[in-house]
């Protein structure tokens, strides 16, 4: 499934056909393995050469639709984001969480360099506001990359509230940003991830926001929801808010966009 999975309508697109024919295609790029970095336990980091894609502009935050082929002949597509892109040498970096025997992680437990994959992109609504007092950015270990693409990329002076959901301790993460980051990890203690309460809870106890605040809510469906239920109900715009399910229990690929329903 694609990200147009949100909100069927009678036409069986989610946004109506128009908006499905307006939307400009993909361009493909050619990815080539030339390294992999375990980052943390359940963070594999490859890195690959892609000049042509590295030449280009891109927002942090945004993903790539990669298409990794799996050993029965079949081909997986997932959403990934761009963890760093270094025009300089051509390269671009893509971290992945390791989660049991997902398609996506053998695949990349597995890449050895000169493995060659198609992706298409750079895509997606997540990407840092402008002119805003301060950043809240609430997710999980698979938002890791977005968050920190985003934060390394503020300017000095910029503030911004991190809450990030982990397995554990050991999956937190060194950030490197000329901007004011504070981060907050908040432990599973071993749990699954999956729908919780625990960054809601966090933020509830932080309290009201800086009025000139803009969030990016992103992480399981379910959650992503109720974080932004709650900002809306603490006087926060719609406008205020990025928000974007990365995944959900039984969904295979794609993203949500999470707005309110009527």
């Amino acid at each position: 499934m694609t990200e147009l999975n949100e909100r069927p309508r009678r036409s069986g697109f989610p946004f109506g056909l128009d908006a499905v024919m307006r939307r400009p295609p993909l361009r493909t790029w050619n990815l080539t393995v030339v390294g992999r970095a375990q980052v943390t336990p359940r963070m594999l980091r490859v890195s690959f050469a892609a000049p042509a894609l590295a030449a280009e502009p891109w927002r942090p935050g945004q993903d790539l639709v990669l298409s990794m082929p799996q050993t029965d002949g079949s081909m997986a597509r997932r959403h990934y984001t761009i963890r760093d892109i270094d025009p300089a040498t051509g390269e671009v970096d893509v971290d992945f969480v390791l989660h049991g025997d997902s398609p996506a992680g053998r695949w990349a437990r597995t890449a050895e360099r000169s493995f060659a994959i198609e992706a298409q992109g750079p895509r997606g609504r997540t990407m840092l506001a402008a002119d805003v007092e301060h950043h809240l950015f609430l997710g999980d270990e698979t938002c890791i990359p977005a968050i920190f693409a985003m934060a390394e990329n503020m300017p000095a002076g910029a503030r911004a509230t991190a809450l990030i959901e982990i397995a554990g301790p050991e999956e937190a993460q060194s950030l490197s940003t000329q901007a004011d980051v504070r981060i907050e990890w908040i432990s599973r203690d071993g749990a699954a991830p999956g729908p919780n309460s625990l960054l809601l809870d966090r933020l509830q106890a932080l309290g009201p926001s800086p009025a000139s605040t803009h969030a990016y809510v992103i992480g399981e469906t379910s959650n992503v929801r109720a974080q932004r239920h709650d900002l809306l109900a603490r006087g926060m715009t719609k406008e205020q808010i990025a928000a974007e399910g990365y995944w959900r229990p039984g969904r295979i690929g794609g993203h949500d966009h999470i707005e309110e329903r009527h």
